[in-house]
């Protein structure tokens, strides 16, 4: 499985609008860096943030919308929030 940058951010976008919880994130990207490959040309960039996303169950290091937003930034990505009335 060739893990690519779309994938990556489709993942963190399910975290932010609560699809999946951090304990999934955490346990997706741990399970990415072992067995996927990397989209070639954004090697270092999905394996660094696959990396931080895998610490971020552990309390001092953790995942902020901040840290979110950075990374599909990085990703090629532009975030734009938008509230619904429910």
């Amino acid at each position: 499985m060739v893990l690519t940058r779309k994938a990556l951010a489709g993942m963190l976008i399910k975290y932010i609008n609560r699809e999946i919880d951090l304990l999934s994130l955490v346990d997706w990207a741990e399970d990415m860096i072992k067995v996927a490959d990397f989209e070639n040309r954004s090697f270092e960039l999905i394996r660094d943030i696959l990396a931080r996303i895998g610490l971020a169950d552990v309390r001092e290091f953790g995942l902020t919308w901040d840290d979110c937003y950075d990374y599909l930034h990085r990703l090629g990505y532009n975030i734009k929030v938008e509230l619904l009335e429910v």
